[in-house]
């Protein structure tokens, strides 16, 4: 397939014909909201979403765009930073009618559809009391968070989601509809959307809650740098139940923050356990002695109520821009580093912050010929987020770039994907290791050698 903007129009009419789902296209009603994605800077303008109401539909909506020579698109969730999950000119194949899920509570799995939410697979999970490591915020899809890597709160105990899945169904890139072997599955393990159209995924499920121990202690940011130097060390004793996230951000206006601390920046630890309350008082204890905080909201909930907690940090229709970093360790200069350019975020939106997400654990246990993804021995994942409801762009893309550069003296060089904006194939590269992408790049060859699936984080065949 070529990758030209076209300006004529393809008659979506037999498309139409051949899909039992909805087909939008341009002046059409519910075009403009099937065509939109998480990230309100992504404004792109697709020839057709095709909402495919199963494999079926997935096989003619291929045949459809190879026919018509137009490039694809696949959306599940859609909550994506670089925002694939739409295009100007091409065909959106958007899979959010999919949402079947199925547990097995004896087997400890699940499946799941590729439009399935983690808030809505969690919902379905915890009935059980079981769940896999997934999302922090609960709209984002299942499907690209997986192939992208995926950490959130339980992957010191149990691995990223990509570890947990084993096993998928897969629309390849001439049609053929297939169960994932051995090899290909590795790939979907922290490959990305590059090898097909997964139309579902099977993870394996953990005994995890219904009640867990977790929630944000805040610090006033005047103590960001001894926080930070008290956390790169406590973390190193941290039990694998508990994992932490340390964020710079605007206070929120909730009730359990003061009314004076309320929109002003400060330092916070997010975190989770899943021990015994006991095992969660005592693995709190040094942090709760550190300083007097500003807020401490830490204390038994509901799993799914965590899943939830940052949703209101990250609405659809936010503009978002992001960059990332691996950093093996938490160096004074870093420190100092990042307390510099946190600073700055009391001039930007109340959505922009800084996450610092502490991996280690069962991350960097899991063998990585498992699956593809890579940097399992970084000890810190960085993310610079730059976001805003409205105004002027470029302070918030300046900030970002600014941030990011600073921090690459102190960084490993190489990207977490899911954090990856649109950077092209240099920095999706540096989210592998040189073995790791070429065995990607051989996979790619022989599954999609004409790079059909190409708006992703992209590994070329050649």
């Amino acid at each position: 397939m070529t990758d030209v903007s076209r300006s004529d129009r393809v008659d979506v009419a037999e498309l139409r014909d051949g899909l039992r789902g909805p087909v939008h296209t341009p002046g059409e009603p519910g075009y403009d909201a099937a065509r939109t994605v998480w990230n309100g800077a992504i404004d792109r303008r697709p020839q057709a979403v095709a909402t495919v109401s199963g494999t079926a539909d997935i096989v003619a909506a291929l045949a459809f765009a190879r026919q018509h020579d137009l490039r694809v698109s696949v959306r599940g969730g859609g909550h994506n930073v670089a925002g694939f999950g739409t295009c100007d000119d091409g065909l959106v194949i958007d899979l959010s009618a999919l949402k079947g899920i199925r547990v097995d509570p004896a087997a400890r799995t699940v499946r799941a559809q590729g439009g399935v939410l983690w808030g809505e697979l969690d919902h379905e999970t915890q009935a059980f009391g079981l769940a896999t490591t997934g999302g922090l915020v609960s709209s984002t899809g299942i499907a690209g968070f997986t192939l992208g890597g995926g950490i959130g709160w339980l992957m010191r105990a149990h691995g990223v989601a990509a570890d947990n899945l084993v096993s998928a169904d897969v629309v390849l890139a001439d049609g053929r509809p297939v169960a994932a072997d051995e090899e290909l599955l590795w790939g979907l393990r922290g490959g990305g959307g590059n090898f097909g159209v997964v139309t579902s995924l099977e993870y394996r499920l953990h005994p995890v809650g219904p009640i867990v121990y977790g929630g944000v202690i805040f610090y006033p940011v005047e103590r960001a740098a001894e926080l930070l130097r008290f956390y790169q060390e406590w973390t190193r004793g941290l039990p694998d139940d508990l994992t932490t996230m340390v964020i710079f951000l605007a206070a929120p206006p909730e009730p359990f923050v003061p009314p004076a601390m309320r929109g002003r920046q400060v330092v916070a630890v997010a975190c989770c356990h899943t021990g015994t309350a006991t095992e969660a008082a005592d693995a709190f204890k040094p942090l709760r002695e550190f300083a007097e905080p500003v807020a401490d909201v830490v204390g038994p909930l509901p799993y799914t109520a965590l899943q939830t907690m940052f949703d209101g940090s990250a609405p659809h229709g936010l503009n978002a821009y992001w960059k990332t970093h691996h950093l093996s360790d938490l160096t004074a200069d870093a420190i100092d580093t990042v307390v510099e350019r946190a600073a700055e975020l009391a001039a930007l939106s109340p959505f922009s912050a800084i996450h610092l997400h502490h991996l280690e654990g069962a991350v960097s246990r899991t063998p990585s010929v498992g699956g593809a993804f890579s940097h399992r021995n970084s000890r810190f994942v960085l993310n610079i987020l730059g976001q805003w409801t409205e105004g002027d762009p470029d302070p918030h893309l300046a900030w970002v770039r600014d941030t990011w550069e600073a921090m690459r003296a102190h960084a490993s060089g190489d990207p977490y994907l899911n954090f990856l904006g649109d950077e092209g194939s240099t920095r999706a590269r540096a989210a592998y290791s040189a073995e790791v992408f070429a065995r990607l790049t051989a996979l790619k060859r022989e599954y999609d050698p004409e790079n059909v699936f190409r708006l992703n984080q992209n590994i070329p065949p050649l």
